[in-house]
């Protein structure tokens, strides 16, 4: 696994955090050192659809990066008949994840490269989306809920997992200390944790949990619980 150091060095002009190639070579490095409880929120991702996915249908992976949570998936649904559709608008990160892709895992997943605001949604028991609608323009996210909801069978779940905000300022600056502790005990400087937190303050945009619950109810969704949290990260099922 190769070391994330992008933000190791000073730099010059910090530009926005983009999925670009850079990202991609270091992302899985990157993202268990940066999200804490990631790994289980992945695991528990594929417990759950083998659980929820419903014969014939589809499993979507929106913002798929290099493809864990459709791994995750493939490996615990035993049904020819699913098909799951991983979907990301980085070609760097689609083809670090093809390359990282078991060849007997191959056949059971589709990456589509596009924008997810974009696909149309169809037959699907199983939507997941782990920590991208973070990375949606907030205008554009009720639409999205929705156009998934309508493209999701009876019974069907959506697993949200987001980066949380905090409408109370204490209880917001303690949990990101806490982040930042969990940043620190995992290598990373201050220096690299200001830097990447400048980079991502304009594309990184996190909202409250009252909020996800009052967008999910709102786009249809009958029942919506929150099953995860490890500091401000925190991941939803919500069902329809």
């Amino acid at each position: 696994m190769t070391r994330d150091k992008i933000y190791a060095r000073p730099l010059d002009k910090l530009v926005d955090f983009n999925f670009d190639e850079r990202v991609a070579c270091v992302f899985p490095d990157m993202i268990n050192r940066s999200v804490p409880g990631y790994a289980s929120i992945v695991a528990m991702t594929g417990i759950l659809a083998a659980e929820f996915y419903q014969a014939g249908s589809y499993c979507y992976d929106l913002g798929c990066s290099l493809g864990a949570s459709s791994l995750s998936m493939a490996k615990a649904i035993n049904d020819p008949s699913v098909s799951i559709i991983a979907v990301d608008n980085s070609p760097a990160m689609l083809n670090k994840a093809d390359e990282l892709l078991p060849p007997e895992i191959k056949q059971k997943i589709s990456f589509v490269c596009a924008d997810i605001n974009d696909i149309n949604i169809r037959n699907a028991s199983i939507v997941v989306m782990n920590f991208t609608l973070q990375f949606i323009a907030p205008q554009k996210r009720a639409q999205l809920l929705s156009k998934i909801y309508q493209g999701m069978q009876p019974g069907g779940i959506l697993i949200l997992s987001e980066k949380l905000n905090y409408q109370n300022e204490q209880e917001q600056q303690l949990l990101i200390e806490m982040h930042h502790f969990f940043k620190k005990a995992n290598g990373y400087t201050d220096m690299e944790i200001s830097q990447k937190r400048q980079a991502l303050e304009n594309v990184l945009l996190p909202e409250t949990l009252e909020q996800h619950k009052s967008r999910l109810q709102k786009a249809g969704f009958k029942q919506t619980e929150q099953w995860f949290q490890c500091f401000n990260f925190a991941s939803l099922i919500a069902v329809k």
